[in-house]
Formats: structure tokens, C-alpha cells, sequence
């Protein structure tokens, strides 16, 4: 993916060196929503419907980096290795083009968007959604219209979901601004207040469809960002089918249970995921991303 020296956006903030371990962040019947959850959203756990066993065994035990003693209250400050300086740029990089694509998109069809804000943290992070942690992977936090991820994800997604290259890492950034997307549009708090209705399986289904929006939104902003900064490379749009299969549902029970559980599905099969990016990318058009009116999405 070609996405060096262009803008980076000032829309992040940055708590990696904060050491509050997660303290605070009310709120914790709020939904959150993420691409990464999909590792933990395969079972269990009233918000996610998951079971941590899976996500420790994804993350090799989930425990968050290492801190440095220091006096109660103080701050501790690290020095970025060169890699890490490299995966803050990048998602500055693509977080700007997010917006420059979405800005345009919603210019065009007569709605304000307002951009999102992207926090960057380790190990844990008070939310408005409840306290955020790596375990979970990225995720969108509709209260205080947040991404968070803690860049060790992107290890993960390497090297544990057999999903590596640049853009497979802005898929994951793609995705979770689609959710700010369906915020903006109404799309999400719709999903969310029929939720609260409908029994367990009839809630997933519509959890399905909100997260496959999302993989097509995600589509969509690639489509632009191709067309007007040429940012893809040989094998790029592959590196994100990829990463969309690597965390259908079904991939992610089969190998963390050897089992496949439909009605627990909450974010999509792998085809489903790579069927909606691919829908998103070919069309360009947010009107093709109604994963609700289809009859199987």
C-alpha cells in the first residue's frame, strides 16, 4: 500500500503512556462494536457474547505490555521503537484518508459527517462503553464516537489470524470507521434500539448484518481512496480478503473450538465478509451497502 508522505490526521489521541490500567469508563451497558471483537464474539459474555478463553488463547495469554515502576501518579513516558513510530504514521495516514473519503461521500448526498476520533492505548483504556482492553481488538465505541486499538493487534493479525501486509491493517481502521459511518447515518442506534427487542439469535442476525455493512463501507472507502491517491499495490485488495476471511465467525470457531455455530454468529462467515468488501470496493457506492434489505446478507 503506497501511504507514505501523505497527510496524517491530528484526529488521534494518544494514551499509550498513560498508566490508569482502565480505571473509570461508565457506561458499560453501551454496545461496543469492533473488527477485532470478532475474536472474542464467538460465545459467552453479555455485551459481546464471548468466551475470554478464545481471545487468551488468540493473544497467547492477552496480558497487556510491560510497565515501567514509577511513582503513584506519575507519568510514564517510552521511547517508540522505530516499528512502532512506523504503525502510529500509518494509522494517521489512514485515518486521514478516511476522512478525506467520507467528507466527500456525504458532501455529495447532503449530510454533515463529522470525523472521529481514534485513541490509541495499551493494555486498557476507560471508554464511554466500559473499560477497553487489547483482548478485545479494535473496536467503535458509539457514546463518545471513538476507535480504539492498541497496535499490538496488528501482531495478532499476523501472526496469530494469518493476516499480514499494510492494507489488511487499514482494513481493520476501514471497518471500524464504517461503524462511525452507520452513527452518522442513523443506521446504528436504529440497530441497536431493535436489539433490545428481539431474543438472543434474532439479535445476532441483526449484529451480522451492521458488522457486514461495515466490511462494505470499508470496501467503499478503498474504491475512493484508490481512485484518487492510486494507494493500492499488486495484492493489496487480496490482503484484505484475506483479513476479512481470517475473522469470519465460522473461521474463528472452527479454530478455536473445532465446531461451527451459526446461531452464535454475530459478525458474518468468512464469505459473507468477503463478499461485502468485495461488493463495497467494486461499486464504490454507499446504496450497495444495505446488508438489511437483502433477504441472506
Amino acid at each position: 500500500m503506497k501511504w507514505e508522505g501523505q497527510r496524517q490526521s491530528d484526529n488521534v489521541e494518544d494514551r499509550r503512556n498513560d498508566d490508569d490500567g482502565g480505571a473509570g469508563g461508565g457506561g458499560f451497558g453501551v454496545r461496543r462494536v469492533g473488527i477485532g471483537a470478532v475474536v472474542l464474539a464467538l460465545v459467552g459474555a453479555a455485551v459481546f457474547h464471548v468466551n475470554p478463553l478464545t481471545v487468551l488463547g488468540l493473544l497467547g495469554g492477552g496480558a497487556p505490555a510491560s510497565r515501567t515502576a514509577a511513582a503513584p501518579g506519575a507519568r510514564v513516558v517510552r521511547q517508540d521503537s522505530p516499528e512502532e513510530e512506523r504503525r502510529v504514521a500509518f494509522v494517521k495516514t489512514v485515518l486521514a484518508d478516511t476522512e478525506d473519503v467520507w467528507k466527500t461521500i456525504f458532501l455529495r448526498i447532503g449530510i454533515h459527517y463529522h470525523d472521529p476520533m481514534l485513541v490509541l492505548f495499551r493494555g486498557s483504556t476507560p471508554t464511554a462503553c466500559g473499560t477497553g482492553r487489547s483482548a478485545t481488538g479494535p473496536f467503535y465505541c458509539p457514546a463518545d464516537e471513538k476507535v480504539y486499538i492498541d497496535l499490538a493487534f496488528y501482531d495478532t493479525l499476523r501472526d496469530r489470524l494469518g493476516a499480514p501486509g499494510d492494507f489488511a491493517q487499514a482494513y481493520v481502521i476501514a471497518h471500524e470507521i464504517g461503524h462511525h459511518v452507520q452513527k452518522v447515518l442513523g443506521t446504528f442506534d436504529k440497530v441497536d434500539a431493535a436489539r433490545r427487542h428481539l431474543d438472543e439469535a434474532h439479535s445476532n442476525a441483526l449484529s451480522v448484518r451492521l458488522e457486514l455493512q461495515a466490511d462494505c463501507f470499508a470496501g467503499v472507502w478503498a474504491n475512493h481512496a484508490q481512485r484518487t491517491k492510486r494507494v493500492l499495490e499488486p495484492g493489496d485488495i487480496e490482503s484484505a480478503l484475506n483479513a476479512a476471511a481470517q475473522i469470519g465467525d465460522d473461521t474463528l470457531q472452527r479454530h478455536a473450538r473445532g465446531t461451527v455455530v451459526p446461531e452464535t454468529f454475530t459478525h458474518g462467515t468468512s464469505a459473507q465478509r468477503v463478499h461485502w468488501f468485495r461488493v463495497g470496493f467494486d461499486s464504490g457506492e454507499i446504496d450497495y451497502c444495505d446488508t438489511f434489505r437483502v433477504r441472506k446478507p
